[in-house]
């Protein structure tokens, strides 16, 4: 069963791409015509690239990886960290650090450096830090916080990226094609889906378009995080119906 038609794409306004003249020549696949000097996607070939996408990333999560959301424009923001955070997957939505990829070393240092002031903060008894230090640590940890996003709890590089908007994100889109991380995005009209792994053309700039291509593909994603927990459940009672055996065995 396919996770999204054309109907209910067209309602959500995933169709409307830039004007004319902002396109980029590469996109001319995935329009299917222009109107009033704005270009119209084609929503069969979303549909079909959707469902592509959907599929590597059911099972990018199944295997127990982790897929990073990187979207900074204020439109984007919330549709994101909210679907993002409901499949426990990390997300960037305030801004993307330089080197967050290829110096990863680096920021795995800003966040054990995180951790290490969390504890200090949650211990009302510490020693030697008075009232105007803790009011110090409190502000570099937002500050932490704000440019890490939740990726403090990434522990290892992410297994792909989901972008909205590759024109606004090039820098997050460079590091991970530098590190062969593959690149899952909504593309419109205006940028390149050549840059892409899995590009899903669709409008990257409304709130509407955005939070439905977010709730499709999250929704593949959880149902591979269903099938891994089934999956580690069955392994579970397997051992357990093992071990029962051999104490029957014993006796």
């Amino acid at each position: 069963m396919a996770r999204t038609n054309y109907k209910e794409l067209l309602e959500a306004g995933v169709h409307f791409g830039h004007l004319k003249r902002k396109w980029d020549p590469s996109m001319a696949p995935y329009i299917f015509m222009e109107k009033n000097g704005i270009h119209v996607i084609d929503l069969h070939k979303t549909v079909a690239k959707l469902e592509e996408a959907c599929n590597a990333l059911k099972q990018i999560s199944a295997a127990g990886k982790k897929v990073l959301f990187v979207a900074t424009k204020k439109q984007a923001r919330e549709a994101v960290s909210g679907s993002a955070a409901k499949v426990d997957m990390p997300f960037v939505t305030e801004r993307w650090t330089g080197g967050m990829l290829t110096n990863f070393v680096t920021i795995r240092k800003a966040i054990r450096k995180m951790v290490q002031i969390d504890k200090v903060l949650n211990d009302p008894e510490a020693t030697g830090v008075n009232k105007k230090e803790r009011l110090h640590l409190q502000r570099t940890r937002d500050k932490l916080e704000k440019n890490l996003g939740s990726i403090s709890e990434l522990n290892r590089l992410p297994a792909a990226l989901f972008i909205v908007d590759i024109k606004k994100e090039h820098i997050a889109v460079k590091e991970a094609r530098r590190l062969n991380i593959p690149t899952f995005a909504i593309v419109d009209t205006n940028s390149n889906p050549k840059l892409i792994d899995y590009p899903i053309p669709a409008n990257d700039d409304a709130t509407k378009s955005i939070s439905k291509i977010m709730e499709i593909v999250t929704g593949a994603i959880a149902e591979g995080l269903n099938e891994r927990s089934k999956v580690k459940d069955t392994k579970g009672a397997e051992e357990v119906e093992v071990d029962s055996k051999e104490e029957e065995v014993e006796n």
